[in-house]
């Protein structure tokens, strides 16, 4: 049976929670697929006018037992609601099935990401082949 949307999932790094999730490790916490504020917290007016940046590590895997995903990719299918702020994506050197650099807050960037807004699979992020169980830090 070929791999299936629902076999690739996403998983939080660091600690296991969204706002932990600043490198490190992958974990065994899934990041939920529905519900507000599953990834970053809320920007308040105040860091929105200072132009505040936020960083989050985490990552894709192909959780299916046996079937590789070939030519994966990564992009940003639905962009967020408001005009004001905006989500881009960069893929950790550490690379596949590699453990991601830890920041040291949520305001630190990470070294060696370049990020960019791609919206469609033609300008997605290159991840390769991911066999069973492999991963990869977004």
């Amino acid at each position: 049976m070929p791999v299936a949307d629902t076999d690739i999932k996403y998983y939080y790094s660091g600690d296991g929670t969204a706002a932990g999730s600043l490198g490190g490790a992958i974990t065994a916490n899934e990041v939920p697929g529905t519900g507000t504020n599953v990834i970053f917290d809320d920007v308040d007016a105040s860091e929105a006018q200072a132009g505040d940046v936020e960083y989050r590590c985490i990552y894709v895997k192909n959780t299916h037992a046996t079937d590789t995903l070939y030519s994966a990719k990564v992009f940003i299918s639905q962009d967020t609601t408001s005009a004001d702020d905006e989500v881009d994506i960069g893929l950790d050197p550490a690379g596949k099935n590699g453990t991601a650099t830890t920041v040291a807050d949520e305001g630190t960037a990470p070294s060696g990401v370049t990020f960019s807004h791609p919206t469609d699979y033609a300008s997605g992020l290159n991840l390769g082949d991911l066999g069973p169980g492999d991963y990869y830090a977004i």
